[in-house]
């Protein structure tokens, strides 16, 4: 965007803009986008081959559903110490090892937000509080099973799909 104004701000998060931008032919367009900091998804594995799921109530669709741990990181927040942060106040664990699962864009037709996914293992009891604003439980479920879900559309949270999918592809699973 070329000029922005910004509309609305979440405390040292992402912010709401409107304004004009020009297009690759040279036209200059009105837009409203999400300005965001990045967040970072984690495929929480245990030795036993089960993912960490939580079991979230999400405000914006009003439903309970299955997904993988993730979080906003801070705008200047080094990738790994958000990844491991976010890890102990949702699943309430720390992890030995982390492989980079690449990026995704959520959303890039309204927002600038990328997530990092990460594969988190070595996994040992070190809790957070949560976050004030969040319901979840944590649900500890079979890799095996969640790619069936993720296939048949019982786990519809995108996130979700793209980082158990690659997790199964790295462990040659499918």
């Amino acid at each position: 965007m070329m000029k922005t104004s910004v509309i609305w701000q979440k405390p040292d998060s992402w912010r709401f803009e409107v304004g004009s931008a020009t297009l690759p032919d040279g036209r200059v367009v009105e837009r409203a986008q999400i300005r965001h900091p990045g967040a970072v998804v984690l495929v929480p594995l245990t030795a036993d081959n089960q993912l960490l799921m939580l079991r979230q109530y999400r405000v914006a669709i009003a439903q309970t559903i299955l997904e993988l741990p993730a979080g906003t990181r801070g705008w200047d927040e080094d990738w790994e110490l958000c990844a491991q942060r976010e890890l102990r106040e949702e699943a309430g664990y720390r992890a030995g090892k982390l492989t980079p699962l690449g990026d995704i864009w959520p959303a890039p037709g309204a927002s600038d937000e990328l997530m990092r996914l990460y594969l988190m293992q070595d996994l040992t009891a070190d809790p957070l509080p949560q976050d004030d604003d969040e319901w979840l439980e944590v649900v500890p479920m079979p890799l095996v099973d969640l790619v069936a879900m993720a296939f048949d559309g019982r786990v519809q949270d995108g996130k979700s799909v793209v980082g158990i999918l690659r997790t199964a592809r790295l462990l040659g699973l499918v």
